[in-house]
């Protein structure tokens, strides 16, 4: 009985790891974990979050595109002693045989205009266009207001 139990628990635990550890292929190109953090009734703007590994040659992500928001833009944020600062770009290098983490704090995509609030538990498509590999629609998945990519390595 405490066999079947443990099997079950462990069943359990590696389906909620996988849940979270969701991962899209373009070419050489795999995103891993796309996920947005849940937003308050009003919050006129959310992030995303997502990590891109090239196994292929020099790329770049060049725009993003969900139906949740009015626009979507490529961002960076930085701090500048005690003030956040983010500002637009045009977009984001992928450079061969690296990994580029869109996170919290670093490039990010912000879903400006947000239709809805965005709540932990959905999903919606986000469709990513690269310049060399093309465009491919990935899942996101919204989690808690809080998600990091760091709960999820």
């Amino acid at each position: 009985m405490k066999l079947k139990t443990l099997i079950a628990a462990g069943s359990l635990a590696l389906f909620g790891v996988l849940a979270h550890a969701h991962s899209f292929k373009l070419g050489a190109l795999t995103i891993a974990h796309p996920y947005a953090r849940a937003t308050a009734p009003g919050q006129p703007a959310g992030g995303g979050f997502l990590t891109i590994e090239n196994r292929g040659a020099d790329d770049r992500l060049l725009a993003a595109t969900a139906e949740v928001s009015k626009s979507v833009e490529l961002h960076t944020m930085s701090m500048d002693g005690d003030v956040m600062r983010m500002r637009q770009v045009d977009a984001i290098a992928l450079p061969a045989g690296k990994a580029v983490e869109l996170k919290p704090g670093g490039l990010h995509i912000m879903f400006i205009g947000l239709k809805a609030p965005l709540k932990q538990g959905d999903s919606f498509p986000l469709k990513l266009k690269f310049e060399k590999s093309g465009e491919v629609t990935v899942q996101v998945t919204v989690e808690a207001a809080g998600a990091s990519t760091e709960m999820k390595h």
